[in-house]
């Protein structure tokens, strides 16, 4: 889930939001508001009049839009949207995708009037307007747009509107330029306002614009997509709201507590207390009764389905995004979390509708939970989620590697479709719970799945006839973190209570179950030091996993043939499936190397009886390290030879993609490239530059941690070194073989890491070379002493000339992984 979250900076206390809110502003009594031409009732005679938020008028024979502007100095929220996009998950411009939610104001002098957007990330919380107005100038405002006043009559002006709305609100044509698909630049002649989906209500006016883009097309995903790539036409859509009232209470960030958080400056703040300030985001949700244990919902929140979305898609959506009841019964409502199908005549961009949309792309990619949110007080105002239709499909391939169910004579298997449905309801749950404020929680594998909010991988095990089980693959239900993380954010707590002792309470409580919450910056990265937290893995232990997982891996690689694809399907398709099973275990590789100069740490706050950082044991570092070394071995990297040669090559009709292994032998399926592809992917999260610093650091200040040289002693031991079989599993040795070298002489080579940890790769390579020159001579096996030959004389050139080594190596691309079940990314995505 490159999950794309909105991170909303800036909030008034609720305490003093009322006395900071500006007020539409009239001139006085009798008083003209400036000179015009026309009166607005002669100037818009024979158009269309929309009653609304902001009244404004259609002319359909000029194809323009004429805004009322009735209210001056009034502040209220424009969002820009893209409900109709461009369908390419590496370009990111999907169907339904949120921009940036601003607060504006329109501000007039004589027969100009500018759109402004205030500066809210710096502030000053005082009852003192001067001591506001010193904040207020000393930083900018920006000005989003300027119009001339066309006619006027009481307060009110008119002004045209459309300009404003026939623009590139969305940044098209620079994430177009960004992703390398050409230099494309709007064309006026080829826009024109979307009257269908422009409309007016109490309280927000909402806009939309077909809009085209015409350049040259440069890149292969913009091709793919759009049926003449020299002009891109989208949809975007302009939303203007009245913004919250006063009464949101705002609610205290916690880095523990699991939630997106608010910040701005207060300049008001006493000298010795922080001048940041921090809260979460939420949406609004009361209690009727709030000393009562139980009650329900002021005003529930509710979440609607797209629907457009198929059966029994819907039906697994649905379920999935009201797992969410459960917490917020565990936190004292009834009914407070609901979800339906969106009306017949509701727009889906309006934001007064949380909406769970259906997507699609021509390629698998994130799905994305976002939201709008007053940037004043993070309130959320509209929860925006994003699922790609392709994440059902590809769950279902995985489920065909999983238990190739197309044999003769025999009905298709149900299974698949389960885990398919199984894996939508907590991907709905997931991305919902984005759109209530809650980020990432990564550890939550080692407390059983306690949070839907983690990234799952398919939990496959064998029954005790040795057959694939997929009865456990996801979780059901929301998590117990989850629970806690609801309690913390929505509680709606009795009169008199202690908020800060209460919040304190439910984090401690937390832990007192042993629930863990880790996010994404320590979750991440290939070089990451957390032990527990990981995308798309399983298990307590990482490194148990991992050989439980291989021993899984194996066992469906075994089995593997034309049963996994359909009685039609070219046999050529095998590779499509093959490539997830192959690489089933990549992301438990991932978390097993996270143990190797690993270091246990919590988001621990002073006085919480949280440890803050650990060593790791040792013996559980090297047994990470054995379990990665086991991946990389013949055993674990060959294939049947009886499935190799039922791969064919692709006919005509199936090229290559990138779901399927690249290949150094033309046309022929290469199950080499396959073994370095995964060998690669061991060794690039193991052999890398901040692991490597740590396990130097940790070994110098003690001496009981591995010794960064040891392990590098024990990875050539264990290749290089080890006697080398004929035929394909010697061919697969002397593949990782030259992976090692190449990974070491960029390690020593690479400044990322600490001088200490490059030299004590530099002197591995030289001891390497050693050995190859002294074993060469000896060598009697024709290939081996061709590898070994060849190895000495790359080593010695990298050593006159170490940039060598990018002539000598050229990464496999692996197939695409993340995500798992992918349809799958910035707040989120999976």
């Amino acid at each position: 889930m490159r999950k794309i979250y909105l991170f909303i900076l800036g909030f008034v206390l609720a305490s003093c939001t009322a006395s900071q809110a500006p007020v539409a502003t009239t001139p006085a009594s009798g008083a003209s508001v400036a000179s015009a031409t026309k009166d607005i009732a002669g100037f818009t005679s024979g158009m269309e009049k929309y009653e609304g938020f902001f009244p404004f008028y259609w002319d359909s024979k000029k194809g323009k839009v004429y805004l009322e502007v009735n209210k001056l100095n009034f502040e209220f929220l424009y969002i820009s949207s893209l409900p109709a996009g461009i369908g390419s998950n590496d370009i990111g411009l999907d169907r339904g995708q949120l921009g940036g939610e601003k607060v504006v104001k329109f501000v007039r002098s004589g027969p100009k009037i500018l759109m402004i957007q205030p500066n809210y990330d710096y502030r000053a919380i005082s009852n003192d307007a001067l001591e506001r107005k010193s904040v207020e100038q000393a930083f900018a405002q920006s000005a989003i747009w300027g119009f001339d006043v066309l006619a006027e009559e009481d307060w009110s002006a008119l002004v045209d509107f459309t300009d404003f709305l026939l623009r590139d609100s969305h940044g098209v044509s620079q994430r177009l330029s960004r992703a390398k698909q050409g230099n494309y630049s709007l064309d006026k002649s080829r826009s024109m306002i979307y009257t269908e989906m422009t409309k007016n209500f109490p309280e927000n006016s909402e806009f939309e614009a077909t809009i085209t883009f015409t350049g040259t097309p440069a890149g292969a995903w913009i091709r793919s997509v759009v049926p003449s790539p020299e002009a891109v036409t989208v949809r975007m859509h302009h939303s203007m709201v009245q913004l919250p009232d006063s009464r949101f209470k705002t609610r205290a960030f916690d880095p523990r507590s699991g939630y997106y958080g608010t910040t701005y400056m207060d300049y008001a703040t006493p000298i010795d207390e922080p001048i940041t300030k921090r809260t979460i985001n939420r949406h609004r949700l009361e209690k009727v009764d709030p000393n009562a244990a139980v009650s329900e919902a002021v005003e529930p929140i509710i979440y609607y389905l797209d629907p457009g979305t198929p059966e029994p898609i819907r039906s697994a959506l649905l379920e999935g995004a009201a797992w969410w009841n459960q917490a917020f019964e565990a936190a004292g409502y009834k009914d407070a979390f609901q979800v339906k199908m969106l009306p017949e005549d509701a727009d889906p961009m309006d934001v007064r509708y949380n909406l769970i949309q259906w997507i699609h792309r021509s390629t698998r990619g994130w799905s994305y939970g976002a939201s709008v949110a007053d940037p004043r007080t993070g309130e959320i105002i509209k929860g925006h989620v994003s699922l790609g239709s392709l994440r059902a499909r590809q769950d279902f391939l995985i489920a065909e590697g999983l238990l190739s169910p197309y044999e003769d004579g025999k009905p298709v298997s149900d299974e698949m479709m389960k885990m398919v449905l199984a894996r939508i309801r907590q991907l709905s749950a997931h991305e919902v719970g984005h759109t209530l404020g809650i980020v990432h929680s990564y550890a939550s594998s080692v407390n059983n799945r306690a949070s839907v909010m983690d990234y799952p991988h398919p939990y496959v095990k064998m029954d005790e006839n040795g057959n694939i089980d997929l009865s456990e693959a996801y979780a059901v239900g929301i998590g117990e973190l989850d629970k806690q993380i609801i309690k913390y954010g929505y509680s709606d707590f009795p009169d008199g209570t202690d908020e800060a002792a209460a919040l304190d309470k439910i984090i401690k409580e937390t832990f007192s179950k042993g629930l863990m919450h880790i996010t994404d910056q320590d979750s991440r990265p290939v070089g990451g030091a957390h032990p527990y937290s990981h995308l798309w893995d399983n298990g307590t232990d990482a490194a148990d996993e991992l050989n439980r997982m291989m021993a899984v891996r194996r066992k469906i690689l075994d089995d593997f043939s034309e049963k996994t694809i359909r009685p039609d399907a070219p046999m050529a398709l095998i590779e499509e499936a093959l490539a997830p099973m192959y690489l089933f275990h990549r992301y438990q590789v991932d978390a097993t190397s996270k143990v190797v100069g690993g270091l246990n740490y919590n988001y621990a706050i002073k006085g919480d009886g949280q440890f803050t950082t650990k060593y790791l044991e040792p013996a559980m570092q090297m047994k990470a390290f054995d379990a990665l070394l086991a991946t990389m071995t013949p055993e674990a990297l060959a294939l049947p030879e009886k499935l190799i040669q039922q791969i064919p090559p692709r006919p005509y009709g199936y090229p290559r993609t990138r779901e399927t292994f690249e290949a150094r032998t033309g046309v022929a399926f290469d199950p080499l490239s396959a073994a370095e592809t995964a060998a690669d992917l061991t060794l690039s999260y193991l052999i890398h530059p901040e692991r490597a610093t740590r396990l130097v650091e940790h070994h110098a200040r003690n001496a009981a941690q591995p010794d960064f040289s040891a392990l590098l002693n024990k990875l050539t031991a264990s290749t290089w070194k080890k006697a080398h079989p004929a035929g394909y599993h010697g061919e697969i040795m002397r593949t990782v073989d030259k992976l090692v070298m190449y990974h070491l002489m960029n390690l020593s080579i690479n400044t990322g890491a600490s001088d200490q940890a490059r030299a004590i790769t530099y002197l591995q390579l030289k001891d390497l070379k050693s050995w190859i020159d002294a074993k060469v001579k000896s060598e009697s096996d024709s290939d081996q002493k061709a590898h070994l030959t060849m190895a000495s004389a790359q080593l010695g050139l990298f050593f006159e000339k170490p940039e060598v080594v990018k002539e000598y190596y050229k990464e496999t691309k692996a197939p695409d992984g993340s995500p798992i079940g992918m349809d799958e990314g910035m707040a989120c995505g999976f």
